[in-house]
């Protein structure tokens, strides 16, 4: 009966998606109008200057030391009490920002640098505090978004849309004990949820430059039995020309993109909850530099993702259980003029167990096992996961916590890691400072397609039938954190972290996978703050130093020395009318060209946003990216987007 009436709710919003598409025409003509807007630098100039007299990032009602973190244990944990680093986003901050992808507002929050082969859909790699983007883990309601169909184990940022997403947690450095060894940093996102009776709906639309349009509908709802969110989003761009080598056929690269998301929930009892959690993402991205035989093609890329997740939680006085069986299976289809070109298929089946005590005197302890099986192609991995750790419940001002994991990998035998934190706390009147210190350590296996490329027919020496070994990886952090009630938050943290034996591409002669055998750094330090001057105003700001050296002592490829990020936002008194500048900025970063350093233009980019709320059910928002529009590459020959301006309108019902 329930799945009966999903399916009439979303053919309704269907219906109003085809109303808004129309009336999304005349839209086109206002996103026009902000492009002339924007015409010189100078004018725009004179209004940042004006708006930083005022402005920045929106209100949070809970100070930021008082959150509730899930993703350092795996169980709730207040943020005062964590000594790992970690960033949260809420729903609010997400939709100031406006992106239409998610990693395009991760990249504004301390220690993430990103780089993409082009616009949105291109390519990309988020990288925490320098270290590569497939040891990023990513999770979207527990689901783990990981594609073994890819030259490594890594999540796809570029297909993820930050539509229908209220919640994103960012753990940095190599501190995903429970999540795996190979996690050099966590992502975890969760969608939009109600937790009032009834059925809530919201409908999404926006038009702008380069033919972009995209239309997002969200359900939600539940009662004291029953949840569940539901989001299907539509993208679609015409793209650019996004490589700036390409001069005889100046091509657009657009990229379309549909999203489905659902989560439904049940109370059995009061002990028992199941979960079922499905999404599947059809992209479809045009790109330049496909080869057949001699001549080179403009190509198409097909990405189909389909995950679903199975999980019961019991809980009791004493202890509590998570069992969870994940499917995902990732399909690639390359085509070149039409004609296919190659493809990929991976399948990972993980099954989880997370168990935690938390009544014992002076101490909590969270346990659990994994089970991965991966397949890539005709390929096959299993790794079996244990681990242990502790958390200290014995003092209101000192926390402490230390685990253990033991991984047993088909192809590379046994490995334990380890995660060792500590966070101390003095309070004032209605102030408190936090000192924070932690380690953790890791390794990751060379990916199936790593192996199967070099023994492959492509590859040639020096990778040739080279025999690859695990990467190994450890990561230190000290800090400091002052929160003053709901005005002032302020963090410095200084961090080093090692990669041992990182597996690279040879870009030099393209043989294959080679290893950097030695030590590859990131070290440096990272500082934010937050300050609320009153009900209308804010700002917020962050930068982070990252010295990276490979053993040859050259600097790590695409990886900025500088990143720095600065939101100034204004709310009415009616909260009504919001405005926000969002300017970011990286220096120093090379790339490497047929084995040769190239230097990296820096760069900085200016976004503005507003939105304003004419009722209840009724908002309307718009932005300019790139508002400077300031020309730069972050890969070598691809083209980063230049200004663009975009206009929308949010339903709820």
């Amino acid at each position: 009966m329930l799945t009966r009436k999903l399916i009439v709710l979303f053919g309704t919003m269907k219906a109003l998606f085809g109303t808004m598409k129309a009336l999304f025409g005349t839209m086109n003509v206002l996103c026009g109008t902000m492009n002339v807007l924007c015409g010189t630098r100078n004018a725009l100039c004179g209004t940042l200057l004006l708006l930083s007299g005022q402005s920045v990032l929106a209100q949070q009602q809970t100070s930021p030391l008082e959150e509730i973190i899930v993703i350092t244990n795996r169980i709730p944990v207040p943020a005062r009490q964590v000594a790992a680093s970690v960033t949260v986003l809420n729903e609010q901050q997400i939709q100031a920002h406006g992106n239409f992808s998610l990693a395009d507002v991760l990249r504004q929050t301390l220690a993430i640098g990103k780089s993409s082969n082009g616009g949105t859909g291109a390519t990309s790699a988020l990288r925490i505090r320098g270290e590569e983007g497939y040891r990023t883990l990513t999770l979207f309601d527990g689901v783990e978004l990981s594609d073994p169909s890819a030259p490594q184990v890594l999540s796809p940022i570029e297909h993820v849309l930050s539509s229908g997403i209220s919640r994103v947690e960012i753990l940095r450095g190599p501190q995903g004990l429970s999540y795996g060894a190979d996690a050099g940093g966590v992502i975890a996102i969760s969608s939009r949820t109600t937790t009032e009776p009834g059925i809530f709906g919201r409908v999404d639309g926006q038009v702008g430059s380069r033919g972009t349009d995209q239309l997002v509908a969200n359900l939600a709802g539940g009662n004291e039995r029953v949840d569940f969110t539901l989001t299907a989003a539509e993208f679609e761009t015409d793209g650019y020309n996004v490589r700036s080598s390409d001069v005889a056929v100046a091509d657009d690269d657009g990229y379309e993109n549909t999203s489905f998301h659902g989560r439904v929930g049940f109370t059995v009892s009061d002990s028992l909850r199941l979960q079922l959690v499905h999404r599947n993402v059809e992209g479809r991205a045009q790109y330049d530099g496909c080869f057949s035989g001699t001549t080179v093609y403009d190509c198409d890329s097909h990405y189909d993702f389909t995950a679903t997740r199975i999980a019961a939680d019991f809980t009791s006085r004493s202890i509590n259980h998570s069992l969870a069986y994940t499917n995902t299976r990732t399909d690639r289809e390359d085509f070149a003029s039409g004609l296919f070109a190659f493809g990929s298929k991976g399948e990972i089946a993980r099954w989880e167990y997370l168990g935690s005590l938390q009544n014992l005197p002076g101490l909590d302890v969270v346990f659990g096992f994994d089970l991965e099986e991966e397949h890539s192609g005709i390929l096959q991995r299993d790794n079996k996961g244990y681990f242990v750790e502790l958390l200290s419940d014995f003092s209101d001002s000192l926390f402490l916590t230390a685990g253990a994991r033991l991984d047993d990998n088909d192809d590379f035998g046994t490995h334990v890691s380890s995660r060792i934190t500590a966070a101390y706390l003095i309070s004032f009147a209605d102030s408190l400072l936090k000192f924070k210190a932690s380690y953790g350590s890791g390794f990751r296996a060379p990916s199936l397609f790593e192996i199967d490329y070099n023994a492959g027919p492509f590859a040639f020496p020096p990778a040739a039938f080279t025999s690859l070994d695990e990467e190994t990886s450890q990561g230190f952090e000290y800090g400091i954190e002052y929160q003053a009630g709901n005005r002032l938050h302020l963090e410095a943290t200084l961090f080093d972290q090692e990669i041992e034996d990182a597996i690279f591409f040879d870009l030099a002669g393209f043989s294959g996978y080679l290893q950097d055998f030695g030590t590859s750094s990131s070290r440096g330090f990272e500082v934010s703050g937050r300050l609320t001057w009153n009900e209308n105003y804010s700002v917020s700001a962050n930068y982070t130093y990252n010295d990276t050296e490979r053993p040859t002592g050259l600097q790590r490829l695409r990886r900025p020395r500088h990143l720095a990020n600065l939101g100034l936002h204004y709310v009415s008194n009616s909260e009504r009318f919001r405005i926000s500048v969002l300017y970011r900025a990286a220096q120093d970063a090379i790339d490497e060209i047929f084995g040769t350093t190239a230097t990296l233009e820096d760069f900085d980019v200016v976004d503005l946003t507003a939105s304003y709320t004419i009722s209840a059910a009724i908002q309307l928002y718009g932005r300019i990216e790139n508002a400077f529009n300031d020309h730069y590459q972050e890969v070598s020959d691809f083209i980063a987007p230049d200004r663009a301006s975009y206009i929308g309108i949010r339903v709820n019902f």
